[in-house]
């Protein structure tokens, strides 16, 4: 289905940003189509960001509104459906999603709190590898804490819906962002210094295929710091304290730059390597709460996890530092 100028009357509009889709598509809009909410009420957008595959042949293939543009990010992608979308109230997810048959329908409940202006959704998954058991138990640790908070300061766009007129009187997406990582974080933070209420929804929740060997999960978590620190720039007081990151996180992550500095003087300093390991001892006390939590859940990952942080709050570090170093030499 092509663009059009004058989009008609929805009620609610799906976009979904694609790159390169054609493996994963399929899934996403077949579900997106299957919803418990009336298909009358609601239109889905594919946003083609310059795809070099069949991605667009499978957009096609379904009864969606399919736009093309150069390639020029996901943030800008977002934003391009928003100017399509013919709902007062627009959602987003991703192309790697596959979204529960009652996702909208959730997603769009706490909106009628007149105050409401985001809601953001959960991941879940079907995997069954190692590094996608954690990913999950990390997720479902940071649901714990969103879970009791009237209002939160974090959308990801995985599972994400918002006003439209106040998602386009607040800019949309930064699209100085040019991958998936952080501009989510950047225009949630936008939202929440303004004052606009987000709140979370569990119930409203995609499936998701999480990196499923170690080396792509640390991969992730470093450009996760690395974006970071770009946004915290622009909001320091979000580095100290926020709702979606547990405090035990930045703990670690600023133990472990520590704890690089120390071995760093400890090739002139005397009793600096006994610094730098009692970080590390530190960082793996600090991660059995974590554990023995998810250890009634998943034995192998509960007891595999204080490992994994530590390597969590090394590349945490590593990629934070880099982000640091970028943010200096842009300013």
């Amino acid at each position: 289905m092509a663009s059009n100028s004058n989009p008609t009357r929805f009620k609610f509009s799906v976009i979904v940003p694609t790159f390169n889709a054609e493996a994963i598509l399929t899934a996403c809009l077949e579900a997106l189509l299957d919803q418990s909410t009336p298909i009358k009420d609601y239109e889905v957008i594919i946003v083609d960001d310059g795809s070099t595959d069949g991605t667009s042949k499978i957009a096609e293939q379904f009864n969606v509104k399919s736009i093309h543009q150069s390639n020029r990010g996901p943030a800008a992608a977002r934003n391009r459906g928003t100017y399509e979308a013919g709902g007062d109230i627009i959602l987003f997810t991703d192309a790697d999603c596959i979204p529960d048959r009652k996702w909208i329908q959730e997603m769009i409940l706490p909106f009628e709190d007149p105050e409401v202006v985001g809601v953001k959704g959960a991941y879940k998954t079907c995997q069954t590898s190692l590094a996608a058991r954690f990913a999950q138990a990390e997720f479902e640790d940071r649901y714990d804490l969103l879970q009791p908070q009237a209002s939160i300061d974090m959308i990801d766009t995985y599972s994400a819906a918002f006003r439209k007129n106040i998602f386009r009187k607040m800019g949309g997406f930064d699209e100085n962002f040019p991958v998936a990582n952080n501009e989510d974080t950047d225009f949630s933070y936008r939202l929440a210094t303004a004052g606009h209420k987000l709140v979370f929804n569990r119930g409203a929740f995609v499936y998701h295929t999480h990196p499923d060997t170690l080396l792509k999960y640390l991969r992730v978590k470093f450009g996760r710091g690395y974006w970071r620190m770009v946004v915290y720039r622009k909001y320091p007081e979000k580095a100290v304290k926020d709702s979606y990151t547990p405090g035990v996180i930045k703990i670690q992550t600023l133990l472990m730059a520590l704890s690089m500095g120390f071995l760093a003087l400890s090739w002139f300093v005397h009793g600096a390597l006994s610094l730098a390991l009692s970080a590390w001892a530190i960082i793996i006390v600090s991660s059995f709460p974590f554990s023995f939590k998810t250890f009634k859940k998943d034995l192998l990952v509960g007891l595999m996890s204080p490992g994994i942080i530590l390597l969590r709050s090394l590349v945490f570090a590593t990629g934070s530092l880099s982000g640091i170093v970028r943010s200096l030499f842009k300013s």
